[in-house]
């Protein structure tokens, strides 16, 4: 057999190129390529992070010395100190001095994997990230203990990425230089739990009134609580709030084992006793206004700082007094008074500042009555009204609506003053819809009123809600002449070192009126005291004011002024309940009385301006008075003489006579002799163009002049009393609203 192996051919041949990856696959490879070298890169950039931070971060010892917070002493106007805020620090416990069941419920309800994450918890940012991918809501990682504690010692609340980086970093590094019960320890004596109070030992006492190793299972639940939220939750400032927060840190504490179902039992928090707050009194009402322009009107700063305020010790003493002692049983009340320049010399925000620290007297927006009825007057007045000007009484629908007076009488013609002290809303109705209740609510803005103002016709009896430091700083601008008020608290703030950071400008006000639109409106506010609705507010001396009641009695206003300083008074219920008897021109206007009797005992007694001066406008005659009587005119002659051409002017020979009864030609006596020109020469009295426009002769041929505005009887009309107003005559609907 031939052997034919040389002449087999090779099947290999020579070697096929290799096939190409799809590029989806290339794309994957580059980026987990890609990916890696990134993330190694970020993972030696963190590390060289941690590792900078660690160098400088203080040592165990100097954390724990350091201070949160700020420390305040708040000052009245004489020097005296009101209240000292800032941080309270109790005794500091060491990790075996704090109780156990303290640990147990801090870290269930701030960081359960304390024990196990490096500072920061990848595993709970992953779960917060998928629940917020499967749910669609927003991602809500809490920050670890490491974190909270990185953050309060070294940055601030701000919730900047930046802040979340550098937050992250410090907390790694705190975990690489201190151990976890020192962390837990610089973490539980350092924390915020409100109130002033940092660390437990603080916040045992404030709260509790012993000290932080005494601490039962469910004090420390309420305690634990307080973290996320230290205002909301505050026993002292909701105690319920604060022990549901308690029921719910401790299923935290069952659910992670800190303590057992038995103990939770046990652990009874509605039995809890809190420490009722010393030292709480109405100033605390004017602080909680004040402080926080600090943010407005300081650099950033934590030194401590002295804060020089406007506060009068003995007039807070008498608001507050004065509130106490004529508020209805159940109802609250408030206070302002302004001193002439605005400063802030009372501030009363409720009854009691312990049960509730809401201010009333910044913060509630409460309808004011007829106290409005300030607005639509000013708004007449500068429209042409004066206070003696006629006006009728009597029934008025304007868009349907028809307003009645307190004991739905009708009182006939009255004048403008007697209106506004016996506070007529039919009258009030006729002005605002005669000067436009866009006008009306233009007038309020322009005194200070910030919050929203409707324009319907009711509105001129004071639907629209107010601030009554805002209804405070109008009648004050009143007691100013009509020249705008700024209300403040500060007068300056001093550090330490008694460096002045800050002082309190005085700026001249703005003209907010006419003088005699101010005084017009302070002649109306005088008589409401003197004969009207505020009689009760009477203190011996000149007083003038507005009462203000809304319907059902359900708010009580009285705001006037005395001697430079204005005060503002409203009383009624928190759920705008109605109060029986309730009624601006009683206990408002009592407790105006009260305070201002020792407000003003050192000031001397000052009258009132309510001489109302017309400005020319509205003096000007007119059109026929303007032109004159032909018969009347006269004119001065090139010698100076004047020539009055009327009957016996003029001698037998036609001569003119002067006026020390001498006749002409001539220059008369003691002046120079002119020319003689004779009679024929002497000069007419006035040309026929001059006589036609003197006399009004021929007006309708000169395109130049035009017919004169008869004033008639509108409000600018002062030849006389004017006539009663037309009033609308539409269906009528009878609502009821108060009369003072």
């Amino acid at each position: 057999m031939a052997n034919d192996s040389g002449r087999r051919r090779s099947t290999s041949g020579p070697s096929s190129p290799a096939k190409k990856k799809p590029l989806w696959r290339r794309i994957v490879r580059g980026l987990l390529i890609w990916g890696a070298a990134l993330a190694v890169l970020g993972v030696i950039f963190l590390g060289t992070a941690v590792v900078f931070t660690m160098s400088e971060l203080p040592e165990y010892n100097a954390l724990k010395s350091s201070q949160n917070g700020q420390m305040i002493v708040v000052r009245a106007r004489d020097g005296t100190e009101l209240v000292s805020l800032g941080p309270s620090y109790g005794k500091w416990l060491s990790y075996d001095q704090i109780p156990e069941v303290m640990k147990g419920a801090m870290v269930s309800v701030e960081d359960r994997r304390f024990r196990e994450h490096i500072g920061v918890d990848a595993l709970g940012l992953l779960r917060a990230v998928y629940v917020s991918t499967t749910t669609g809501g927003r991602a809500k990682a809490t920050s670890t203990i490491t974190q909270q504690l990185a953050r309060n010692v070294f940055l601030n609340n701000s919730r900047s990425f930046t802040r979340k980086a550098r937050e992250a970093v410090l907390a790694l590094a705190l975990e690489r230089k201190f151990s976890k019960d020192q962390i837990l320890e610089l973490y539980l004596n350092k924390v915020y739990f409100g109130g002033g109070a940092y660390g437990i030992d603080a916040a045992s006492r404030k709260f509790f009134g012993h000290p932080g190793t005494e601490l039962s299972t469910a004090e420390a639940a309420i305690i634990a609580g307080l973290v996320k939220a230290p205002s909301n939750y505050s026993p002292t400032a909701d105690v319920e709030a604060a022990k549901d927060r308690g029921e719910v840190v401790l299923g935290l504490m069952v659910k992670n084992g800190a303590i057992s179902q038995s103990e939770a039992d046990q652990a009874d928090i509605a039995d809890v006793k809190v420490v009722k707050e010393k030292g709480q009194n109405a100033v605390r009402y004017f602080t909680d206004w004040a402080l926080p322009q600090l943010d407005m009107l300081l650099p950033e700063t934590n030194e401590p700082i002295e804060v020089w305020t406007t506060l009068d010790p003995k007039m807070q003493q008498a608001a507050t007094a004065s509130i106490t002692a004529n508020a209805p049983k159940g109802a609250q009340g408030a206070l302002v008074s302004l001193d002439r320049d605005g400063a802030v010399l009372a501030m009363v925000g409720g009854t009691d500042y312990v049960n509730s620290n809401y201010n009333r007297a910044t913060t509630a927006l409460r309808q004011p009555g007829s106290a409005w009825k300030l607005f639509v007057y000013l708004a007449a007045f500068e429209a042409g009204y004066t206070p003696d000007d006629r006006v009728v009484d009597e029934p008025v629908t304007i868009d349907g609506w028809s307003p009645q007076n307190d004991g739905r009488n009708f009182a006939g013609q009255i004048d403008i003053r007697t209106a506004f002290a016996y506070s007529k809303n039919t009258i009030a109705a006729q002005l605002g819809n005669e000067v436009g209740f866009g006008t009306v609510a233009s007038m309020a803005r322009r005194f200070g009123v910030t919050t929203p103002i409707n324009t319907k016709p009711a509105m001129v009896l004071g639907t629209s809600e107010v601030h009554v430091i805002d209804m405070t700083r109008a009648f004050a601008a009143i007691s100013a002449g009509g020249t705008s008020v700024e209300p403040y608290g500060i007068i300056k703030v001093t550090a330490a070192s008694g460096e002045v950071l800050y002082a309190h400008k005085s700026v001249r006000g703005q003209v907010l009126v006419p003088p005699n639109v101010a005084a017009g409106i302070t002649d109306l506010l005088q008589t409401t005291v003197a004969t009207g609705t505020g009689r009760a507010a009477q203190i011996g001396r000149p007083v003038a004011g507005k009462t203000g009641t809304t319907s059902s009695n359900k708010d009580g206003w009285f705001l006037g002024f005395s001697s430079g300083i204005t005060t503002g008074v409203w009383m009624g219920r928190d759920d705008a309940r109605p109060v029986p008897g309730l009624s601006g021109g009683h206990a408002p206007a009592r407790a105006f009385s009260d305070y201002m009797k020792v407000a003003v005992a050192k000031r001397p007694v000052e009258q009132f301006q309510t001489e109302v001066k017309l400005p020319e406008w509205q003096l000007e005659p007119d059109d026929e008075a303007m032109q004159g009587n032909p018969d009347d005119y006269y004119y001065v002659d090139e010698n100076g003489n004047i020539v009055r051409p009327e009957d016996g002017a003029q001698g037998l020979d036609g001569q003119p006579r002067y006026e020390d009864g001498s006749m002409g030609p001539g220059a008369g006596p003691g002046q120079p002799q002119m020319p003689d020109y004779g009679p024929a020469q002497a000069p007419p009295a006035a040309n026929e163009d001059f006589l036609d426009r003197a006399t009004g002769r021929s007006r309708s041929d000169d395109p130049g002049l035009r017919a004169g505005q008869g004033l008639g009887n509108g409000p600018g009309t002062r030849q006389g009393s004017p006539g009663p107003r037309p009033t609308p005559t539409r269906t009528p609907t009878a609502v009821r609203t108060s009369g003072d």
